[in-house]
């Protein structure tokens, strides 16, 4: 049994009746009360009404705390979110679901980031959510049927290590987590196309925010893409730029009128000069001295990530790869892969990252060789990044 209207087990149909009268005191607060609501709850904790019930409970506290309905009729996003925060919908499936696109290449994360505040890129995707399941309902009483999920298209063209800042996953989880759970049961289906190589170590970063059931509705395509993305949707309603006929109404095959392409943030806009970070370790290094941490690389196409701030001065940083393994090097006799240059990450913390294009080890090296004078206290966050494949390897050898 499926879970829906019309193929429910006893047992789930005992369920729901459960669940209506435990909410009783809540339903009119949900934004719809049929069955085919409360399913979508009860589905996503397994019919566990116990679970679905509070799942709902906590719903209704967020609508009232985010001001939810207001978000669709009053609220306007700053400038900056809306001129350059990618994505938009555009056409519907071949079952009538709206069709949203993300286009991950053009955003610039760090620009936005610096630009306005968290709860400001959550607002607007609560504020897209919403009025895509009101779509949904539009969609239904349209088509004289249900339309209660939206397929999600994820262009990764130009996906970058820009794009693995540390602070934008982890708002980009946030919005994810935020979704999971209030917005049960309303992705359809999720189609990547145009993945990079570096794609795995993306998706390996946010996947724990997202559901099995989810996980499960994700689609990486291939080559023919173009192909795939025809078999659910009508040609007529998918943009030229992806493989179909639909264009601007001045003839744009990108369809810029409902998707946003985004693009660089100009500094006018930023509000601040560096994003706040909990940095995992600091070390202080002395004058004329110089502190190494080194990291042994099993696979090529890792990703080492890092992010470190100064007290009162600047700091020289650069990474090396060992060409001896198992003794210690002076940075001239290795190999140098981002050249050591001094950085001002007293006034604005530093952060950046390397796709090891070699198995290895690799030395990322803090210079305070050159100052005479002062120590310098350096706090600091280090990561290695592996898609699951790697994962996977890695743990064979353990």
């Amino acid at each position: 049994m499926s879970g829906r209207v019309g193929d429910l087990s006893q047992k789930q149909e005992e369920a729901l009746t459960q669940l209506r009268e435990r909410i009783e005191d809540i339903l009119p607060q949900l934004p719809l009360q049929h069955d085919h609501f409360l399913l979508r709850w009860l589905r996503a904790r397994s019919f566990n009404v116990q679970k679905a019930e509070t799942m709902l409970r906590k719903h209704v506290e967020f609508r009232k705390n985010m001001k939810v309905d207001a978000l669709v009729t009053e609220w306007e996003p700053p400038e900056v979110i809306t001129r350059y925060m990618a994505g938009g919908m555009c056409g519907y499936d071949l079952e009538g679901s709206p069709i949203w696109y993300d286009v991950i290449g053009p955003l610039d994360p760090k620009g936005l980031l610096l630009s306005a505040s968290k709860q400001d890129f959550l607002k607007r995707k609560i504020r897209d959510t919403e009025m895509m399941h009101r779509l949904c309902r539009q969609q239904s009483e349209k088509l004289g049927k249900v339309v209660e999920s939206i397929t999600l298209i994820y262009d990764c063209e130009g996906l970058g290590l820009k794009h693995l800042w540390k602070p934008a996953i982890e708002s980009y989880g946030e919005i994810l987590t935020m979704y999971e759970e209030n917005y049960p049961e309303g992705l359809k289906r999720l189609l990547i196309i145009k993945a990079p190589k570096l794609f795995p170590v993306a998706y390996n970063l946010i996947k724990h925010f997202l559901c099995e059931d989810t996980r499960n509705k994700i689609m990486v395509l291939g080559a023919n893409w173009q192909e795939v993305l025809r078999k659910y949707i009508d040609p007529a309603e998918l943009p030229v730029a992806y493989g179909g006929t639909l264009t601007d109404p001045d003839g744009d095959p990108s369809c810029k009128t409902w998707i946003n392409y985004g693009g660089d943030v100009p500094s006018s806009y930023y509000v601040q000069d560096s994003v706040k970070v909990q940095y995992e370790q600091s070390v202080t290094i002395g004058r004329g001295s110089s502190h190494q941490l080194e990291y042994e690389i099993l696979f090529p196409g890792c990703v080492l990530r890092w992010q470190f701030a100064s007290e009162g001065a600047d700091i020289g940083f650069g990474v090396f790869l060992k060409t001896r393994i198992g003794s210690r090097q002076k940075a001239g006799e290795m190999q140098e892969v981002v050249p050591s240059e001094r950085y001002n990450s007293h006034m604005v913390p530093e952060d950046g990252s390397l796709t090891c294009a070699d198995a290895g080890v690799y030395v990322l090296r803090f210079d305070n060789t050159y100052s005479v004078v002062h120590s310098k206290k350096i706090s600091f966050t280090v990561e290695v990044l592996l898609s699951d494949s790697q994962m996977q390897s890695e743990k064979q050898f353990e």
